[in-house]
């Protein structure tokens, strides 16, 4: 059977420290996913992803276009991050390991996101869905991301470490429909 990408219980969020002294959390609302989800097997399963910068919301529009400036993501020049997967292992309890390359800004690095699988259920409305956290950190120097400013009392105004997270919902859909599609 075929899985769709449940955008209304998926989110693709991060977190990034704030002159040192706080988080500041923020998501990405318009993405494309495509998950090839194999039940049988999940070390076949594949994920790609196209992550529309300019959809960043960090709930402050004036960071917000900053974000989206050349200063950090570019999103006139680089409308889209993209993920594509190069494997997934298998580990207990049906959690895993997702590796796949990661573009942003024109630039490609190997990310791992430790995945728990959540489980899965069947809704009032007779559907089946799959739930799915993907966790990572990555250095945002390491995509060319490399604005900051010094701060009178020491540190940056915006740390270098980024934690990514992705909680996904896929709803399974039955033969006939995915056939008629």
């Amino acid at each position: 059977m075929t899985w769709q990408v449940d955008t209304a219980h998926t989110h693709i969020s991060f977190v990034a420290r704030h002159m040192m002294i706080t988080k500041v959390r923020g998501e990405f609302t318009k993405y494309d996913v495509v998950v090839d989800y194999n039940e049988d097997n999940p070390s076949l399963s594949t994920v790609e992803a196209a992550i529309y910068t300019d959809s960043i919301n960090t709930r402050d529009e004036r960071r917000d276009g900053h974000l989206r400036s050349a200063d950090f993501l570019d999103s006139a020049q680089f409308p889209a991050m993209t993920f594509k997967s190069k494997r997934v292992e298998q580990l207990a309890n049906g959690n895993g390991r997702l590796t796949g390359d990661l573009t942003i800004r024109g630039v490609t690095r190997e990310v791992t996101l430790d995945v728990e699988y959540t489980g899965v259920a069947q809704s009032p409305w007779g559907t089946t869905s799959a739930g799915f956290c993907g966790l990572t950190k990555i250095d945002r120097k390491d995509w060319g991301l490399t604005w900051n400013q010094a701060l009178e009392t020491g540190g940056w105004l915006v740390g270098d470490q980024i934690n990514i997270e992705i909680e996904v919902e896929l709803v399974k859909v039955p033969d006939a429909v995915a056939e008629a599609a």
